[in-house]
């Protein structure tokens, strides 16, 4: 089965290792992207507006493709795949919402209420390919190395919609770099926000919380951080320098394991 890849506009430019070590790794794992075509950003953030319909048509128009063609997206962007599922659990449970949006859709000749499956990477590795199928694929295994996850407050919340993981006690991407044979190091601050939105408002405010969350993993021993949120890549590679701690996506990781790294 091929997935509807949505990579999101960030992974076209800033984010665009992400994307690439990835995709990379899909192929030696033999996961078929097929990039939507025409997809259209996101927004970047989900409105909490219940009025707000428009910033959301986006979203519908890649979810109403992934249904007619397969039936599941797949995205690797925390960004893009909280606001992806969260639209597209509007349509199942909004009748309000559902009956606007497609109203603005007709005229494209599309009509949708919530039958695509969202996905993101990460759980297409844990849930459709398997850690232990992706532990006999791995070719260089990152041994010695210890990893901390960084989840930051978009991939897991809200908790009964994004239903990816125990939102206080994750294991998902743990889980992820053992199977890469690396030591996975669990630290208190890696479902904490960095403050990634409040960047352009005030920056003392990221740089402070990003601090924080780098402290706190080296306290408790990790030497690379990795992440999925191109934002909070962003926020932690900005104030790491003098820490001691890499901060790196998990495809890096992922494709450096699996030996494609450098194709990228």
């Amino acid at each position: 089965m091929a997935y509807n890849y949505f990579p999101g506009c960030t992974l076209k430019n800033k984010a665009k290792d992400l994307d690439q070590w990835g995709r990379n790794a899909c192929k030696a794992l033999d996961i078929p992207l097929c990039e939507i075509p025409d997809w259209q950003c996101c927004g970047g953030v989900y409105p909490m507006a219940k009025d707000e319909i428009a910033q959301r048509l986006s979203s519908v128009r890649a979810l109403a493709y992934s249904r007619d063609n397969g039936g599941v997206i797949v995205t690797m962007c925390s960004a893009c795949h909280n606001v992806i599922k969260q639209t597209n659990e509007d349509f199942k449970k909004d009748e309000n919402f559902r009956t606007k949006a497609n109203n603005y859709l007709a005229a494209d000749g599309i009509h949708y209420e919530g039958e695509t499956k969202v996905m993101h990477l990460l759980e297409v590795l844990r849930d459709d390919v398997g850690f232990d199928k992706i532990k006999e694929k791995v070719t260089n295994p990152l041994k010695g190395q210890k990893i901390g996850a960084y989840y930051g407050c978009l991939l897991l919340r809200p908790s009964d919609v994004l239903a990816m993981d125990n939102p206080e006690n994750p294991t998902i991407i743990e889980d992820l770099i053992k199977a890469l044979g690396a030591t996975p190091v669990v630290y208190a601050q890696r479902n904490e926000c960095c403050g990634g939105y409040l960047t352009l408002e005030d920056k003392s405010i990221p740089a402070k919380r990003s601090a924080s969350i780098l402290e706190n993993a080296k306290a408790q021993g990790v030497e690379t951080v990795i992440t999925a949120c191109p934002l909070c890549y962003y926020n932690l590679k900005k104030n790491a320098e003098g820490t001691g701690v890499n901060v790196k996506y998990f495809t890096e990781l992922l494709a450096d394991a699996l030996g494609v790294k450098e194709e990228a």
